[in-house]
């Protein structure tokens, strides 16, 4: 995988660490480990407090984090909202559809390679 040079930006600043708040969480979800075809990220305005605006993007091919004009538009977002600081997963952590929303029950009926997995490992759970 590339990371486009927007992401590669936001990586540097998440290793910072906290710097102060607001602070954004960027994280990306896919059909399996390798794929990712959803970024989210979302808002916290102070410590204690809930994320207050959370925004997605999906692709339906490729990878997300390849996506040039997706990097760019997660960066706009962030800085627009002030984020002094940004957290962000390492890789890929669980399947990119919501339950409640895309489906309901305990697992995703289309993204098969989550069925039994824990969604920040991708380990089987038993």
């Amino acid at each position: 995988m590339r990371d486009n040079r927007f992401l590669k930006r936001l990586r540097k600043k998440a290793k910072k660490g906290l710097r102060g708040w607001p602070l954004a969480t960027i994280a990306f979800y896919g059909p399996n480990l390798s794929q990712a075809t959803k970024a989210a990220v979302g808002i916290i305005p102070s410590e204690n407090a809930e994320a207050e605006e959370i925004r997605d993007w999906h692709v339906l091919y490729g990878d997300i984090r390849e996506d040039v004009s997706i990097g760019q538009e997660i960066v706009e977002f962030i800085e627009k909202r002030g984020a002094l600081s940004v957290v962000t997963t390492h890789g890929i952590i669980g399947c990119p559809h919501q339950e409640g929303i895309d489906y309901h029950g305990e697992w995703c009926p289309v993204c098969e390679f989550w069925r039994g997995r824990y969604r920040f490992t991708g380990q089987m759970l038993h």
